[in-house]
């Protein structure tokens, strides 16, 4: 299986997800320190360069790939993802289910603050701050959101591609 955590700039949630996927943050809902978020791999170090691009974080406990994507504004990446994915199963007996998990919704409006002033404008004396107190905010929905994630992954019943929007996250 592959999960795939997918966001506007894939730095920020979308790692802070792979992180709590792949057990390398503490498995709770407790808050997370400044420097628990600052060590976590990709965490605001992805550019412009980045978007769009499939980062690879690692494999989980259950042996599935764990990956992240920055879509930017293109609400047709994910579907794009999906369909291409059916193909390969289609042409080439592509045998995996995939996981497609949106973390936009869990983002609250300091760390998009934070992301402009750090990934946009280079301002990272500014923008870093904001980040970090953003995830923060949202790192108890980001953990839930990941648990409810590999729940929906381990169903039987969800198809080969699973996509969830996680609107229940705002």
């Amino acid at each position: 299986m592959m999960y795939i955590y997918n966001d506007y700039g894939g730095t920020h949630t979308t790692s802070l997800a792979a992180a709590y996927h792949l057990k390398q943050l503490p498995q709770s809902e407790r808050k997370l320190t400044s420097e628990e978020i600052l060590n976590v791999d990709y965490f605001n170090q992805l550019t412009k360069k980045d978007f769009g691009k499939l980062i690879f974080h690692g494999k989980d406990e259950d042996g599935n790939s764990v990956y992240t994507i920055g879509r930017k504004r293109d609400k047709l990446v994910v579907p794009a993802l999906k369909e291409w994915t059916l193909i390969l199963e289609d042409k080439f007996q592509f045998d995996e289910k995939v996981v497609l998990s949106n973390t936009s919704p869990t983002v609250p409006i300091v760390m998009s603050l934070g992301g402009f002033f750090s990934r946009g404008l280079n301002m990272d004396a500014i923008g870093v701050p904001l980040l970090v107190k953003g995830a923060k905010q949202c790192c108890d929905n980001i953990f839930r959101l990941v648990e409810n994630t590999k729940k929906t992954g381990r169903a039987a019943n969800t198809g080969k591609v699973v996509i969830l929007n996680n609107d229940e996250y705002k």
